[in-house]
């Protein structure tokens, strides 16, 4: 996927989980954050991040921040971009061929990212994009995730009843040695995923190639789904 109009700017501080000031060409800005998550590994006062114009000139927030370099990685935080590059990806093959795919599919009382369907295969995807990531180590998610959660074990269920199904976790930086769920911070949706692979839910993990300008599906990564000693 590609932005437009991308500029760099200096992170100052974070008011709240939607706002930024940012100083761009010597002027104090407000921007908004397209990511609600903490973040607080990536947006450290003085580092470079980078913005596109917003959609409304008469926002109150001219811009919208969508990467940041942490320390010379490259890091996408746009909490959208992940679903629009995986569409990409899939639309080119990135599963193999396939004869329909539709977004925000809604099942019952669910709504998943992907649908599509290869001659008589049924097939569901959740994404999950994930931008937590230490000494080349991702994981996921930086902050308790319920709707995440529940996917997962919807996810599981559904592979036992003939669903094809996926969970896509897309690094949003390249160059990651490992995924693993964050077992700190949300152990209970470590335990679930483990839980639906042993289901049969195929469990993608993928990075990408990212530009102050572009998101786009790179390599697969290796995942390690073991729980440390002391949850297992």
């Amino acid at each position: 996927m590609q932005y437009s109009a991308v500029v760099p700017a200096h992170f100052l501080s974070r008011p709240n989980r939607f706002i930024a000031r940012v100083e761009l060409e010597g002027q104090i800005l407000n921007v908004h954050v397209k990511n609600t998550g903490r973040c607080a590994e990536l947006l450290r006062p003085g580092c470079t991040v980078y913005l596109q114009p917003g959609d409304n000139p008469a926002r109150k927030t001219p811009y919208d921040l969508i990467a940041v370099d942490k320390d010379g990685l490259l890091v996408n935080m746009d909490s959208a971009a992940p679903n629009q590059a995986v569409a990409e990806w899939l639309a080119a093959g990135g599963i193999g061929p396939l004869d329909e795919l539709r977004a925000e599919y809604k099942l019952g009382a669910s709504r998943f990212d992907f649908f599509a369907r290869r001659g008589e295969e049924k097939i569901l995807m959740e994404v999950k994009g994930c931008t937590l990531e230490e000494n080349g180590f991702a994981r996921f998610p930086d902050a308790p995730t319920l709707r995440g959660l529940k996917h997962v074990e919807e996810l599981a269920a559904l592979a036992g009843q003939g669903w094809r199904c996926y969970v896509m976790i897309l690094l949003q930086m390249e160059g990651m040695k490992q995924f693993s769920p964050n077992w700190a911070t949300h152990p209970d949706f470590g335990h679930a995923l483990r839980r639906a692979v042993e289901a049969g839910v195929t469990l993608l993990t993928y990075d990408c190639r990212v530009t102050p300008s572009s998101l786009t599906v790179n390599a697969p990564v290796p995942a390690d789904l073991t729980p440390p000693e002391s949850l297992m």
